[in-house]
């Protein structure tokens, strides 16, 4: 046994336990990015409304599934939003976003040289690269089956293989959209490698060249995958196109589309 302490012979009782101090809370500091970005947004604010009273300026990286970047003014406030994976470029591509969403949402003409900056570090081949992991490893993509009620995409597929590919192409996921979509009639989603179909077109009074050219379009877009000349996006190649024309119905069946 201890021997009893002073306090305790004195007074017959434990000593209380010292007093703690607490440390005061640490005021909330902003990551260095985070307010490096806010002057560069406030920097293009007064630039493009040199006369305007500076709002308050929220911005916020968030985990998209894209490279999305959204402005919105409430109550004063400029509210941003972009995705993480702009959250470590270079600090003249922010300027770039900043001055691209800040002229969007005032409709001011944005500077050809902050447009270009930005389409030449998006269109990159490492952020292309992360672009696409981040949407196979974020996004869902839904689906919904390759039967429809009238045609079935995989013997669809199956017949155009053989027809122009030898029946040498891999077969990607095939589906109809969820949905009876009129302004996208039809995609090809490399990150998930599928093909989505409109709905719309899965009716009896629908010509199946109709649907054969849909498929074979998205169908070129495995075989020839979209490339990045002078910084911007070729979706459509001339070896593309050329592929395209082989097609021995495309007038009668761009003619259907047009009536849509």
């Amino acid at each position: 046994m201890t021997a009893p302490s002073l306090f305790q012979r004195l007074f017959g009782t434990p000593a209380p336990p010292p007093a703690v101090k607490r440390r005061a809370p640490r005021p909330k500091v902003l990551h260095p990015t985070h307010t490096g970005i806010k002057h560069i947004f406030e920097h293009e604010y007064r630039e493009l409304r040199p006369r305007a009273p500076m709002p308050h300026f929220d911005i916020r990286f968030k985990r998209f599934t894209s490279l999305n970047t959204t402005i919105r003014l409430r109550e004063g406030t400029l509210h941003v939003c972009l995705s993480d994976l702009l959250e470590s470029a270079p600090s003249d591509v922010h300027t770039a976003i900043a001055h691209i969403l800040i002229a969007k949402l005032y409709r001011k003409d944005i500077a050809p040289a902050h447009a270009s900056r930005y389409r030449r570090f998006t269109t990159s081949a490492e952020i292309t690269k992360q672009a696409e992991h981040i949407r196979q490893t974020r996004g869902r993509k839904r689906i919904s089956s390759a039967q429809g009620r009238y045609y079935d995409l995989d013997e669809v597929f199956e017949v155009l293989n053989q027809r122009f590919f030898h029946g040498l192409m891999a077969r990607p996921t095939l589906t109809w959209s969820t949905q009876h979509a009129r302004r996208m009639l039809g995609h090809y989603d490399a990150a998930h490698n599928t093909i989505v179909v409109s709905k719309v077109f899965d009716r009896a009074d629908t010509p199946r060249a109709a649907v054969e050219y849909l498929l074979y379009h998205e169908m070129l877009h495995l075989k020839h995958p979209v490339k990045v000349k002078g910084g911007r996006r070729c979706v459509h190649s001339r070896e593309f196109q050329a592929d395209e024309r082989l097609f021995p119905e495309l007038a009668e069946a761009k003619a259907y589309l047009k009536r849509l």
